[in-house]
C-alpha cells in the first residue's frame, strides 16, 4: 500500500483501499524519502527529483487561464489592480474617473449620460479628499513627489519619505510647522537613511525653502521620532562626483582607495565629508591625467577651494604623493 501525505486540494486515491486520502501537503517522496519535490504543471504531475516517482497525478493548476510568452504580454492579461503605494494620499486604492466622456468602447456619451458622468466626477473627487489630514496628506505628498522629481530621486527615496510624513502626520507633529519645510525635511531624512548623498543646499533650492527652516525640521523631525541617521562618509560623495565631472571609472577607483588609506590614518574624522571627497577626487583626476580644476570641483562639491586646497595638503603630505602641478 503507498500512502502519502497531502496538502492540496485534489482527492489522492490510494492504489489498495480506492478511498480519497485527507487534504494534505506531501512533505516528503514515499518511495525514498526525499524532500525535493517538483510540480510539473504541464503533465499536471507531483514528481520527486531524486528517484523520479511519481507522487500524484491530475494535479490542479492554481496558475492563471491564459498564457504569456514575453513580459508585454503578460502585462497586457494580467487583472490586478495598481500596487499599493503611499505617494498617494489614499493608497492608490480609489477609483479614478477620467475627463474623457467616452464609455469602454470609446464611443461618446450621451449629454444625459455626460451630465450623470459629471456629477459622480465631482463625488468622487470630494469623497477622496473628506478631512483636513487627508487634504494635509494630498497636498504634502503632491509636494514630495515634486522635490523627488526635481531631484531625479528613485522610487525608494519618494516611498521612504512619504512614510516618514504619514508618521509625523500620525504623531501630530506638522502642526504649526510650514508643510514645504516638513516636506523637505523629510526627503532629506529618507536621502540619509537610504545612504544617497544629497545636502541641505540642493534639497532647499529644489524646494524653494530656507536652508535654515530645513535644518530646523529635520532635526525636530529626528528627535521626535527616533531616528538614527548613519554619519556621511566621504566615498557616498566619489560616485557623484565623478558622474556630475564625466571622470573615467579609474579615477572614482583611485579616490575610493584615496579615502580608504586616509580613513585609516585618521585623516577624514573632524574633516566634512564633501571637503575631503572633493579632495580626493582631485588627486586622482591629477594622478590619471584627466585633469580637473579645483575651481570645478568646488562648484560641483559645494565647498570653497580653499577647503579642497587644505584637505588636499594635507592628503598629500601624509600619503605621500608625488604629484606635478
Amino acid at each position: 500500500m503507498i500512502r502519502a501525505i497531502w496538502l492540496d486540494d485534489t482527492d489522492v486515491v490510494e492504489p489498495e483501499s480506492k478511498l480519497p486520502v485527507q487534504q494534505a501537503k506531501i512533505q516528503f517522496c514515499p518511495e525514498c524519502g526525499s524532500t525535493r519535490l517538483m510540480r510539473d504543471y504541464e503533465c499536471a504531475e507531483l514528481v520527486c527529483m531524486d528517484c523520479g516517482y511519481v507522487i500524484a497525478a491530475k494535479i490542479a493548476d492554481r496558475g492563471p487561464e491564459w498564457r504569456a510568452f514575453d513580459d508585454e504580454q503578460r502585462a497586457k492579461r494580467t487583472r490586478v489592480g495598481a500596487p499599493l503605494t503611499y505617494t498617494i494620499h489614499d493608497k492608490g486604492l480609489s477609483t479614478m474617473i477620467d475627463w474623457h466622456d467616452r464609455d469602454i468602447y470609446g464611443k461618446g456619451l450621451s449629454p444625459g449620460q455626460k451630465a450623470q458622468v459629471y456629477r459622480l466626477r465631482k463625488w468622487q473627487r470630494r469623497i477622496r479628499v473628506s478631512d483636513a489630514t487627508e487634504r494635509n496628506l494630498a497636498f504634502a505628498l503632491s509636494e514630495i513627489t515634486k522635490i523627488a522629481n526635481n531631484l531625479n530621486l528613485p522610487k525608494n527615496i519618494l516611498e521612504t519619505a512619504s512614510l516618514i510624513y504619514r508618521k509625523a502626520v500620525k504623531e501630530r507633529l506638522i502642526r504649526g510647522r510650514s508643510i514645504q519645510g516638513v516636506t523637505s525635511a523629510v526627503i532629506y531624512l529618507a536621502c540619509r537613511q537610504c545612504g544617497l548623498p544629497r545636502t541641505l543646499d540642493e534639497i532647499a533650492q529644489a524646494s524653494n525653502v530656507n536652508k535654515k527652516e530645513v535644518g530646523r525640521s529635520y532635526r525636530f523631525l529626528i528627535k521626535k521620532l527616533n531616528y538614527f541617521i548613519p554619519p556621511l562618509k566621504p566615498s557616498q560623495y566619489i560616485t557623484k562626483f565623478s558622474n556630475q565631472l564625466t571622470m573615467q571609472g579609474k579615477v572614482e577607483e583611485i579616490a575610493h582607495k584615496i579615502l580608504a588609506v586616509a580613513k585609516e590614518l585618521k585623516l577624514t574624522s573632524g574633516r566634512g565629508p564633501t571637503g575631503i571627497a572633493a579632495a580626493a577626487s582631485y588627486i586622482a583626476s591629477v594622478l590619471t591625467g584627466e585633469r580637473k580644476t579645483q575651481r570645478e570641483i568646488a562648484e560641483i562639491a559645494q565647498v570653497t577651494e580653499v577647503t579642497i586646497r587644505n584637505r588636499y595638503k594635507e592628503l598629500v603630505e601624509r600619503l605621500m604623493f608625488q604629484i606635478s602641478l
